[in-house]
């Protein structure tokens, strides 16, 4: 059965999509069967795999609003082998609204995926930079979550608020809801202040800060042009070993 990961911020720019993205493929490639779902309504995680929103028929919308709609409608290879997608179109926006009146507003993901659950060994989802309707969704479907932290001045701002309303979620909505870890991301080690943040961060939450610290790079930042994750783009590029060895980490915390 799936363990199902939330990569969470609401701060956008933290590199959460391109942690979600290439996680998942690493994962991947240690044979592991993959789901990536697009929680974002911009749908970067999806372009960022080559896939051509214009021409998706059924996406993670339609799986959360209709009723009558088979999540495995919604499924895309992306062709790289044991990595699937669900997409995120523009109509996903729309949801916000649209759930708002829903009974078990919180639960439509959750009881999606629970669906297609044992098809699958990860399911990471890649949750929008806000702390809405959707990305409440996305905690409550979740058995763990991953928080991306840039390696900056303000990486700890608004941290509290996303703690409190973990806390919430997880009182109210789905008490098995765990924090996986944190990961620093977009981290320069010439920078004095990155490596203070980085200490900050294990001092504040001890045993919950990953190993792996994910550089600044700017291969990391072109390979979603080209559509493809790290792992195909340039896998010897100093990203593609950090996204590499965060997903060793993950498997390793199953054992």
């Amino acid at each position: 059965m799936a363990k199902i990961i939330s990569f969470i911020n609401q701060k956008g720019g933290v590199g959460k999509t391109t942690s979600s993205v290439n996680t998942a493929s690493y994962l991947a490639e240690a044979g592991k069967f993959v789901l990536l779902v697009d929680l974002d309504p911009q749908g970067n995680a999806s372009s960022g795999l080559g896939i051509d929103l214009q021409q998706v028929e059924h996406s993670l919308y339609s799986t959360m609003i209709d009723h009558n709609s088979d999540v495995r409608d919604a499924i895309i290879g992306t062709g790289m082998e044991g990595l699937n997608i669900i997409p995120a179109t523009a109509d996903l926006a729309g949801a916000n609204i649209e759930l708002v009146d829903m009974e078990n507003r919180e639960f439509r993901l959750y009881d999606s995926l629970r669906q297609i659950r044992t098809d699958y060994d990860y399911i990471i989802i890649d949750s929008p930079p806000s702390l809405g309707i959707l990305t409440i969704n996305g905690l409550v479907a979740s058995d763990e979550m991953i928080i991306p932290v840039q390696a900056e001045y303000y990486a700890l701002e608004g941290l509290g608020q996303l703690l409190e309303t973990i806390d919430l979620v997880q009182n109210n909505l789905q008490p098995k809801l765990k924090i996986m870890g944190a990961v620093v991301t977009l981290y320069d080690r010439r920078n004095r202040l990155a490596k203070q943040v980085v200490r900050e961060m294990r001092h504040h939450f001890p045993g919950k800060v990953f190993d792996t610290v994910i550089p600044r790079s700017v291969r990391l930042a072109e390979a979603p042009s080209f559509g493809q994750s790290i792992s195909v783009f340039d896998s010897f590029n100093k990203g593609a070993k950090a996204y590499k060895s965060l997903a060793k980490e993950i498997i390793a915390l199953e054992k």
